[in-house]
């Protein structure tokens, strides 16, 4: 054996002690600081998704393992779990020791003081804090989950909403030969809305002509569920360079255009429109589609492109037991109109919707410590790679450099690189308390625009008088 295979070696040991002592001694460490709260039994609510089904089968089982303290994780649909979530927060009841928090709802349970602040809380007992829990490690998506620099919520997921498409489509000869022939120019993803449009209307009479069930894109247009609504504001209107719902916070949180608002302005209703075009040509369920069925629409085969949460578009490349197209799925930032990439860049803007959340601990848990340990628990960096290998999803900046991580990432074609070098350029949601009100208030009009009831201009004006309304009544009109 030569010098440098005996050093080799012999640096690999040292690393493989080191590792094993380092394990022994948070086993330890958790072990020790669990010791007065052994048998306790926490209750979280969340949303089922992959993220969520992951704490709840891997990480809730391991820390239990390591502590002592049994962590029921009840995972329900999105309407179901804030549901559930804000009555016991409101009530005070302490039936929940754990909640997840949509990143669009923090200011709200933060303006109603629900939340603990768990900065402030592992500070008050050392004990408690995690030699392997460090904050500084989580991804700037964290600021969402933060208030006077303290941090109110463990980020357990998070990512953008992409511009899918089906690279076996797009690269097929035949499609790329009749889709030169009839545009003058060759098939590839779009980069404006008029591509994007051209696109979806060539594929969906491709579909029709060749007795396919195939469309032209994705459309999250369910006619009674806030999933349409949040498609418009979060996603599709910012591509128009409609910010922050077309709510001005510096107008005295105008809405409208006689206001200095810009929910029922020129973009607005430009962007509005075409949607609904493509609402028009997407698959038929599409007008009873949330996220969910969105994603569940695209992993059939059923839609050419469409706008794909994060979450779903890494299962649906590679799962092959939920999605017909595996390895066939690409990515792309959402297409735009001139001028939003340069705010997106200049902090002026951005070009699409940041998703995700976080698990926080409310105030009136009656477990604070053991639900303050589980929350350190799933922040740590050692649980993450795992995680994000199985719910795609990055809330801690040292996870994109994990060998396993790494090659998810080679086999998603660069979906881990978007999201760490172009996830700058997405948004979360504005940050305003007033969320749940104003989206309560105007979403019964949005609906009866996407039913006919009222067409898309008549509408967004009453939206956009509407939410004045609301935010008058609430006091942040003056």
């Amino acid at each position: 054996m030569n010098v440098r295979v005996k050093l080799g070696v012999t640096a690999f040991a040292v690393a493989l002690m080191s590792g094993t002592a380092l394990a022994a001694s948070n086993d330890d460490f958790w072990a020790k600081a669990a010791e007065p709260y052994k048998g306790v039994v926490l209750h979280g609510v969340t949303e089922s998704t992959p993220p969520s089904n992951y704490i709840k089968d891997v990480l809730a089982p391991e820390f239990e393992k390591k502590t002592g303290i049994k962590v029921e994780i009840e995972t329900t649909s999105w309407d179901q779990m804030y549901d559930k979530a804000i009555k016991d927060m409101e009530a005070g009841t302490g039936i929940y020791d754990v909640v997840y928090i949509e990143q669009d709802i923090i200011y709200s349970y933060l303006a109603r003081n629900f939340l603990t602040d768990i900065t402030k809380a592992l500070k008050d007992k050392p004990e408690l804090k995690a030699s392997t829990y460090d904050d500084a490690k989580f991804t700037s998506f964290a600021n969402y989950f933060k208030q006077g620099g303290d941090l109110y919520g463990v980020p357990m997921e998070a990512f953008l909403k992409v511009y899918c498409y089906r690279k076996d489509l797009f690269n097929d000869p035949e499609i790329q030969a009749a889709f030169k022939k009839q545009t003058g120019h060759d098939l590839k993803p779009a980069t404006t809305h008029e591509e994007y449009t051209e696109i979806a209307d060539f594929f969906t009479q491709w579909g029709k002509d060749h007795n396919m069930q195939l469309w032209g894109s994705t459309a999250q247009a369910h006619t009674g569920h806030a999933a349409s609504w949040y498609e418009y504001f979060e996603s599709v209107a910012p591509t128009f360079g409609v910010y922050n719902w077309g709510i001005d916070a510096s107008k005295n949180y105008a809405a409208t255009v006689e206001h200095g608002g810009g929910m029922n302005s020129d973009k607005a209703k430009a962007a509005l429109k075409w949607w609904l075009h493509l609402r028009d040509i997407a698959p038929p369920e599409s007008a009873q589609s949330t996220w969910s069925e969105v994603a569940t629409t695209f992993a059939a085969g059923r839609a050419a492109q469409g706008l794909v949460y994060g979450e779903n578009a890494a299962w649906i490349a590679t799962d092959a037991s939920k999605s017909k197209v595996t390895g066939q799925v690409g990515f792309a930032l959402p297409v735009l109109s001139p001028g939003v990439l340069d705010d997106a860049k200049s902090g002026k803007g951005y070009v699409g919707y940041y998703d995700g959340g976080a698990f926080g601990l409310p105030v009136s848990s009656k477990n604070q410590e053991a639900a303050l340990l589980f929350l350190e628990f799933i922040g740590q960096d050692e649980v993450q790679p795992g995680w994000a290998v199985a719910a795609p999803r990055i809330t801690n900046t040292a996870t994109f450099d994990a060998p396993e991580v790494k090659a998810m990432d080679a086999k998603l074609g660069g979906f881990y690189t978007m999201l760490k070098d172009e996830g700058k350029l997405f948004a979360g949601a504005p940050p305003y308390p007033f969320h749940a009100q104003v989206r309560e208030a105007t979403a019964p009009i949005f609906y009866d625009i996407l039913t006919g009831k009222v067409g898309p201009d008549e509408g967004l004006d009453k939206m956009a008088a509407k939410a004045e309304e609301e935010l008058t009544s609430l006091g942040y009109r003056k």
